[in-house]
């Protein structure tokens, strides 16, 4: 299989792959990459090799939610879905439903009734418990805790270590900072801090990127 950027989130990546017995042997990025950790081949910007990859299983290695989304809606056209990268330490409950796309890393932890998007990063022990909803493109850092029943919009961050109290509801495109406690619900475009939560700015509006 190939995957779409070569960096440190990569690098998670390829790992969560190849403990689950996938082989990774090309990358495509703007650029060749010196380092080469994985020693994979360099096929090109991946706009410029599409017919390439069609040989290919793929999957967008990209931390960014605006750019994995437009890398993974632009690529699907042409080569259908990617697929999914989840660590066998992960543990999933059989209730859990989820998007194309997403990683799951090491020691994940995904409670009953949970919901995935598409193109959703559930980072290295993160614990989401019964029936939280986390929606397209959003990125989940190393650590969180989500209780039940919290909703997550698309394209938000939430950073590594944060507690979610259960039952909140966090709009579209809204940043948590690392270590936030969020006790109160969270509109679209917020950026977020503290313990308890505090508002730092508005982001201005924005949409999720348009395929």
């Amino acid at each position: 299989m190939a995957i779409v950027g070569y960096s440190g989130h990569a690098y998670v990546i390829i790992d969560i792959l190849l403990s689950a017995g996938r082989l990774v042997t090309a990358y495509c990025d703007n650029e060749e990459k010196e380092f080469n950790p994985y020693h994979l081949t360099y096929l090109g910007k991946e706009s410029d090799v599409i017919n390439k990859l069609k040989k290919f299983d793929y999957f967008a290695c990209v931390a960014h939610n605006g750019i994995r989304q437009k890398i993974h809606e632009n690529m699907s056209k042409v080569l259908g879905n990617p697929i999914s990268a989840i660590h066998p330490s992960a543990v999933i409950s059989a209730s859990v439903k989820m998007g194309d796309g997403i990683m799951i890393a090491a020691n994940a932890t995904l409670n009953p009734l949970v919901q995935l998007g598409k193109g959703v990063i559930c980072n290295t022990s993160t614990s989401i418990d019964h029936e939280c909803i986390i929606g397209d493109f959003s990125h989940i850092a190393p650590g969180v805790v989500l209780c039940g029943n919290v909703t997550v919009g698309n394209g938000t961050f939430i950073g590594a270590n944060s507690v979610v109290r259960q039952g909140i509801k966090i709009g579209n495109n809204v940043i948590i900072g690392a270590g936030t406690v969020v006790v109160k619900d969270v509109p679209d475009n917020m950026t977020v801090i503290g313990n308890p939560a505090r508002s730092l700015t508005k982001k201005p509006a924005r949409k999720l990127v348009a395929a």
